[in-house]
């Protein structure tokens, strides 16, 4: 994967991990963008809008351009449910001010 970006799709990513053989997609959430099912994501960051009281969930590819997003109020919202899909990022999560 190509280093992390300061921001994805204009949002400060608060912290992020790629996936990779430390993590096992789930299964347990099926995103659909245009009506296709996608495959498990390259990387997945938690990304927060200037103005924004909530947390996005990407998940990216290997350029970490995002494919799919999920909203959540807290940061530990946005963690479990990355956990929900990629179990073993909450021991893998990177960040500049920690996650």
């Amino acid at each position: 994967m190509k280093p992390y970006p300061a921001q994805i799709d204009g949002a400060d990513v608060v912290c992020f991990t790629p996936i990779d053989e430390r993590h096992r997609h789930t299964g347990n959430c099926r995103h659909n963008v245009r009506g296709e099912l996608q495959g498990p994501a390259a990387g997945v960051a938690i990304c927060r809008y200037a103005g924004d009281s909530g947390y996005y969930l990407f998940g990216c590819d290997e350029t970490w351009a995002t494919i799919t997003d999920t909203y959540h109020d807290t940061l530990e919202e946005a963690q479990r449910q990355a956990e929900f899909e990629y179990e073993g990022v909450a021991g893998t999560w990177q960040s500049r001010s920690g996650c």
